[in-house]
């Protein structure tokens, strides 16, 4: 959309006239005003730097006398220039007795953007003042425009770095208030299939998401953009507005950006408070801020629809249900990582052997969706090597073997516990993976230890596993887990495991209860999968 400008310098400004002649400065005051002009005066230094401090609104020009009784205009210009509120002010400066080369020199030398020698011809003094005012605000506007474009940048890697739709909707309205610099902003997105409309009414309003219909999503577009692909902004009357969108009421009239990338995704929409007539540069950086917005949302868009689609992925490998062997109570939690996480390998199984029931926990190294997908291989050969009857240290010689063949770069935790068929030994294989936590009933009450004899990793080749007999004498509660659990990135995994055992000796009863409880203290605002595996068994009598 073109918006034509006047001419900076043809717009009337606000200018301080300092000297001391009285008649000089008001014939000068005079000629200004009749040009449109609104001027301040002062008849010597003090009273113009008394004007500077406690004017409302500074000067955009200063037209100094050279002579003044306390000072010269030269000081006057070097005290100004050398003010950090009024070191922009333009200074001309305007002589009838400095009138040589060397004086001239020496004022535009300390600062001064303009010199006159009097008698000034009123044309020359309005010609000079237009000068000055465009040069200037054609400066202080490609400043303006500069230091929007960094806050520009500044949502634009908001918006990307967004990782869930609200924080997007709050990156998006926040953006579209700091680049505009308006009083109330709102974002009209379809997230999910859910339109909502993400709004701020004033500075001193918190943030506001609601749902809203998705024809007014709709209506919107098809008012600023029509039937067509692309974008465009249009600066839409307070009440028009109101008809529109009915809302928090807008204070003036809105200028409204629309983005249609293509059809078969929703259009995004951004209004945002504006005067009568809002710059070109407003036109263009609400487009650049909806467009972004526009190409940000896709992105999250597509990465939660992957992200989704890999997760049930992901969840096709887990088992679908624990077998329900006699005098063991299984119960399992899985927990994917957080929607902006990559999804990992981690894994538990269940299996019903001739040796007795066999329990695993692992985790494929890595966070991918080919991690997942090793995640399903590693599980289904060792639910094939245990139906063969392989006791756990092969197994897990097996696994390893397999992977430094077919997968060299690949390696692996697994954990594998056989439970005989009376349930009074367990015979405990570890491949490099958290320890398996056994709690049992003590003297002072329930005991945690963990079973920490282990060999190496998997996938590293030729290794060989040993398997840690524990004679059972009454009945004992089994607690596997990945580490996502409990490791955190602040504390020492030493310190994480002793608090995770104590709280699994003193959790409830119920094993479904202490995976909650468990989960509830240990795994809340975790970027990585979550496997948990507890037994309780009940040794058989006799």
């Amino acid at each position: 959309m073109s918006v034509v400008a006047p001419d900076p310098g043809d717009i009337p400004g606000r200018l301080l006239v300092v000297d001391d002649n009285t008649a000089s400065r008001y014939v000068f005051a005079q000629w200004l005003r009749r040009a449109g002009h609104e001027v301040l005066e002062a008849a010597d230094g003090a009273a113009a730097l008394k004007v500077l401090t406690d004017a409302g609104a500074l000067p955009e020009v200063a037209v100094l006398d050279v002579v003044l009784p306390d000072m010269t205009g030269f000081e006057l210009c070097q005290s100004i220039k050398g003010t950090k509120a009024t070191a922009d002010i333009p200074v001309v400066h305007v002589s009838a007795s400095a009138v040589s080369v060397s004086d001239r020199a020496q004022g535009l030398h300390g600062g001064a953007d303009a010199y006159l020698t009097k008698p000034v011809d009123p044309d020359e003094l309005l010609a000079t003042i237009s000068a000055v005012l465009r040069y200037t605000r054609a400066r202080r506007a490609a400043q303006t425009l500069a230091e929007r474009l960094l806050l520009l940048n500044e949502a634009t890697l908001a918006l990307h770095g967004a990782t869930e739709f609200a924080q997007f909707a709050a990156a998006a309205v926040h953006g579209v208030l700091s680049v505009l610099g308006a009083e109330a902003a709102s974002v009209y997105l379809n997230l999910s299939g859910k339109p909502v409309r993400t709004f701020q009414a004033d500075s001193g309003s918190p943030l506001v998401s609601e749902p809203i219909d998705e024809e007014l999503l709709e209506r919107i577009t098809d008012r600023v953009l029509g039937a067509r692909i692309g974008a465009r902004t249009m600066l839409v009357p307070a009440e028009t507005w109101h008809d529109l969108a009915p809302g928090p009421k807008a204070s003036g009239d809105v200028l409204v950006a629309a983005v249609r990338a293509h059809r078969a995704r929703p259009p995004v929409c951004v209004a945002v408070t504006a005067g009568p007539a809002p710059s070109e540069d407003d036109h263009r950086l609400l487009l650049q801020i909806a467009q972004a917005c526009s190409l940000s949302l896709e992105s999250l868009r597509s990465y939660a629809e992957e992200h989704a689609l890999a997760l049930r992925l992901q969840r096709s490998f887990l088992p679908a249900r624990l077998p329900r062997p006699v005098g063991a109570e299984l119960a399992v939690r899985y927990v994917p990582a957080s929607s902006h996480a990559e999804i990992g390998g981690d894994f538990y199984e269940a299996i019903t052997t001739a040796d007795g029931l066999l329990l695993a926990i692992g985790d494929v190294v890595g966070h991918s969706l080919e991690a997942a997908i090793l995640m399903g291989e590693v599980r289904y050969a060792l639910r094939a090597y245990a139906i063969e009857g392989h006791p756990p240290d092969t197994v897990l010689e097996l696994l390893d073997t397999l992977l430094s063949r077919d997968r060299p770069v690949v390696t692996a935790t697994v954990c594998l516990v056989l439970i005989e068929p009376g349930r009074r030994r367990l015979h405990i294989a570890n491949a490099g993976h958290i320890p398996p936590l056994l709690v049992t009933d003590g003297p002072a009450g329930p005991a945690a230890r963990f079973i920490t004899e282990h060999g190496q990793l998997l996938g590293i080749g030729r290794a060989r596993f040993t398997t840690a007999t524990v004679e059972l004498t009454g009945p004992a509660r089994l607690v596997l887990f990945t580490d996502g659990l409990v490791e955190n990135r602040s504390t020492d995994i030493v310190e994480d495991l002793a608090d995770f055992a104590a709280a699994a000796a003193r959790g409830p009863a119920g094993i479904e209860e202490l995976c909650d409880a468990l989960l509830t203290a240990f795994g809340q605002g975790k970027d990585d999968d979550i496997a948990l595996l507890v037994a309780d068994l009940k040794p058989a009598e006799g």
